[in-house]
């Protein structure tokens, strides 16, 4: 057993809201130099780096998860994390159809540039990436869980795109086990404020726009290593996830 430290919520540059040097090789960088083992990468609504995510971890020795924060038809931010890299793009696939069509307007919400897994800028997504979706809470959780992948309703304690804002409490379903707070967070006076918050799992993420805002190693979880590789300790994060046990 060993603790990894982790930062399971931060965007690239194909996010608009995200700096252009929001690359992957970046990202990697900056988290080993923060001394981070485990980090997922979430784009809004959309998988399209995680590929180059994944090599560009490999040579920083970061353990790389697939991921996105999706946009619900409430316009609820929902992190869906993906064991498998496979399984994220196939589910990309699938959600393109849900997502609105509106044309990016670069010189208002900045640029959605793809890159490889050399930084090197090889495409840019024409449609705005963060509207809601035509998916609702439930919806949404059931077409990424039919891919295998776990979600999270994000930052629970801000007013924006916060399940708890927009609904007024954590719903009984779809039935959560962990949520996510923000580094602000005061859980303590969110658990007073909403017992439905109470004995939940959660992680802290930095839901990282900027290269300085990727979370230090301040945030960890044991888990079970042995024998060591990156696919069996991304396994033991998932379990603990979902079952609580590394």
């Amino acid at each position: 057993m060993s603790q990894y430290y982790y930062d399971l919520h931060v965007h690239s540059c194909l996010s608009p809201c995200a700096d252009d040097d929001m690359t992957v090789h970046n990202i990697a960088g900056m988290a080993a130099l923060k001394g981070l083992q485990i980090v997922a990468l979430t784009d809004h609504n959309t998988c399209g780096n995680c590929r180059s995510f994944y090599a560009a971890c490999k040579r920083q020795g970061i353990i790389p998860i697939a991921g996105m924060e999706l946009t619900t038809a409430e316009e609820i931010h929902l992190i869906c994390l993906f064991e498998e890299l496979e399984s994220a793009e196939a589910f990309e696939k699938e959600f393109k159809a849900y997502r609105l069509r509106v044309r990016n307007r670069v010189e208002i919400f900045g640029h959605q540039y793809y890159v490889d897994e050399n930084d090197e800028v090889c495409g840019e997504e024409p449609d705005l990436l963060p509207p809601a979706s035509a998916l609702s809470l439930e919806e949404a959780c059931r077409l990424a869980g039919s891919f295998q992948a776990f979600c999270y309703p994000a930052h629970v304690d801000r007013p924006s795109n916060g399940i708890i804002n927009i609904l007024g409490d954590l719903p009984e379903s779809p039935a959560f086990s962990v949520i996510e707070y923000s580094s602000q967070a005061d859980v303590a006076k969110m658990e007073a404020d909403h017992p439905s918050l109470r004995g939940k799992k959660h992680v802290t993420n930095s839901d990282a726009h900027h290269l300085w805002d990727i979370s230090e190693a301040e945030h960890a979880l044991e888990l079970a290593d042995e024998p060591y590789s990156s696919s069996f300790v991304r396994r033991q994060l998932f379990r603990y996830l979902r079952e609580g046990t590394s």
